[in-house]
């Protein structure tokens, strides 16, 4: 069960709607990620987190794309966070 309320697409206004628009068409699914949903009470922070994800997060450095994922998703696994 969700604790953290947010706002749905259908609701979304202004820098919000276009935030979640970018969201959508930067991911693989063609969906906002629910993790991105919870600051959608904070259009300035998520734009924030958005600008990370997408120059820091995703792409090659250190460690490729692929990388930073599987180590996501092995850390997610152990903490039984389905993000």
């Amino acid at each position: 069960m969700a604790r953290i309320g947010w706002i749905e697409d259908e609701d979304a206004a202004g820098p919000l709607a276009e935030m979640y628009e970018v969201a959508r068409a930067t991911s693989p699914t063609g969906r906002v990620a629910d993790i991105y949903r919870t600051m959608s009470h904070r259009p300035d922070f998520l734009g924030a987190i958005i600008q990370a994800a997408e120059n820091l997060h995703f792409t090659d450095g250190a460690l490729t794309r692929a990388q930073n994922e599987m180590i996501a998703s092995y850390v997610a696994a152990l903490n039984r966070c389905h993000y």
